[in-house]
């Protein structure tokens, strides 16, 4: 796919999604420059962010709503290890989550920040749950990540002096499945978050980019998978990685239009019962975990399920370390091992490419995946009804 013309491509209904995989490495570097050129209001933001909480931490809840809600479940746990833990408790909150239920999912007496995730912007939660938030807590602030400057969410925060709003227009991705705008959010609000240093950034952001361009060169590799006899696909991970394999099986499951059948969990929370989905006829892949004391339970899985002699294919998505998957694997060598909210980004690009590819073997159109236009680019049919504070 990723050496077709436009032409080849445009007569498959795949050009606008294939260019919009190819170019992230591109757009990581540019959010990069995006979190450099903001950080002077980033950091007086924080500073106000600290300061809302008194005497206790400041809650922040990341949100968003499928593929945005994604980028909160990869970044969370990564940031309970690099982020600020004693001024911050982080949470990960779908604003699906937030709108059905508030009383759940929000206390008003408890300081918050609230980081909302869109693409557009213009899905029907993403401005509900900001609306609840605000009458519904009383010490608010608000961190807007978006790609689109014409915005419901975008539009609606100009000029508040509680709220952020952040740009990464490049990556409003026009095709149906969010490829660059899950991976350049994740990547953006963890700069944000993370304490290291900048020089580290800028140097996980350069490699994360040279990993992508691999795997770009190595697409044929990677549809090797696809040419097995296989009609399922699993997708595995640890902490950060768990939340990056949630979004993997929903590309796969967009952009195939439930034709191949996903499932995905923790590494160890497989073994108790979502096993059972793997057959004959299943691929599975694994994200390794750059955590020495983590990766060690992504290998046992893989090497259980590879023992097991039960599913299609068994693969290891990971970074050489010295402690490597010996079986079937895609492996990034020669790289410094990155943070796993880092090495999230290339290995995001290994599912995309395997969704996008699955996607014309099984005859769709990864640009519009669900012909009968019952699943939209931008969620329709919401009645987001009256609540009562």
């Amino acid at each position: 796919m990723f050496e077709n013309d436009e032409e080849a491509l445009a007569s498959l209904g795949a050009d606008i999604t294939t260019a919009e995989i190819v170019q992230q490495p591109e757009l990581w570097e540019d959010t990069l420059r995006v979190y450099l050129e903001n950080e002077v209001g980033v950091m007086s933001f924080l500073t106000k962010a600290r300061n809302l909480g008194g005497n206790q931490r400041t809650r922040v809840i990341f949100c968003g709503a499928g593929t945005s809600a994604y980028v909160s479940d990869t970044i969370v746990p990564y940031l309970y290890e690099v982020g600020d833990t004693d001024s911050f408790e982080f949470a990960a909150v779908a604003t699906t989550d937030i709108v059905s239920a508030p009383q759940n999912y929000l206390n008003p007496d408890v300081p918050t920040v609230m980081v909302s995730f869109a693409r557009s912007g213009n899905s029907p939660e993403s401005t509900a749950a900001v609306n609840l938030v605000r009458e519904f807590v009383n010490d608010t602030m608000f961190l807007n990540i978006t790609c689109a400057p014409d915005g419901l969410l975008a539009r609606g925060s100009t000029g508040a002096d509680n709220t952020l709003t952040l740009l990464i227009p490049r990556a409003n991705d026009k095709g149906f499945a969010m490829t660059g705008s899950y991976s350049c959010m994740t990547l953006l609000a963890t700069l944000i978050f993370d304490m290291s240093v900048n020089t580290s950034k800028i140097c996980w952001v350069n490699i994360v980019s040279e990993m992508g361009q691999e795997v770009v060169k190595r697409e044929k590799e990677i549809c090797d998978y696809l040419n097995l006899d296989f009609n399922r696909v699993v997708y595995l991970g640890s902490a950060a990685l768990s939340g990056l394999a949630r979004e993997a099986q929903l590309k796969i499951l967009e952009l195939c239009a439930g034709n191949i059948a996903t499932s995905f969990d923790s590494s160890m929370g497989f073994r108790h019962g979502p096993k059972s989905f793997v057959d004959q006829k299943t691929l599975v892949f694994a994200f390794v975990s750059n955590n020495a004391y983590t990766r060690q339970y992504d290998l046992d899985i893989l090497q259980e399920i590879a023992d097991n002699n039960v599913a299609c294919a068994t693969v290891a998505v990971q970074q050489e370390t010295g402690m490597d998957f010996t079986g079937r694997s895609f492996t990034f060598e020669g790289q410094p091992a990155l943070p796993d909210a880092y090495a999230a980004l290339p290995f995001v690009m290994f599912a995309q490419t395997i969704a996008l590819n699955a996607s014309v073997k099984v005859g769709n159109t990864p640009d519009t995946p669900s012909a009968n236009g019952t699943v939209n680019r931008v969620v329709k049919g919401v009645t987001i009804h009256p609540f009562e504070v």
